[in-house]
């Protein structure tokens, strides 16, 4: 049984400020490749510093920061945006 997909509302609202192509290049990614995956760090990157206990996944300029949550199966999908915006915090 692989891991399961939760985004927060945050990403939620990022992802549909996204353009029309982007959005559908997201949830592609959100919806059929990375549902079901045994292990999520074989696609993803650690991030280190301040984000260190957060996972990166790329698809073009798009990047998701992920939480992956081993005991629950989860990936909690934190952020979501352009590759330039994603690392600056609020």
């Amino acid at each position: 049984m692989g891991f399961r997909v939760t985004i927060l509302t945050s990403a939620e609202k990022a992802l549909a400020k996204l353009d029309k192509p982007l959005r559908e290049r997201a949830l592609h990614f959100l919806k059929d490749e990375f549902p079901g995956l045994e292990d999520p760090r074989s696609i993803g990157a650690a991030l280190s510093g301040n984000l260190g206990e957060f996972w990166k996944y790329r698809r073009g300029t798009l990047r998701f920061i992920c939480r992956i949550e081993d005991d629950e199966l989860v990936i909690l999908v934190v952020k979501i945006g352009n590759r330039k915006d994603v690392y600056k915090s609020k």
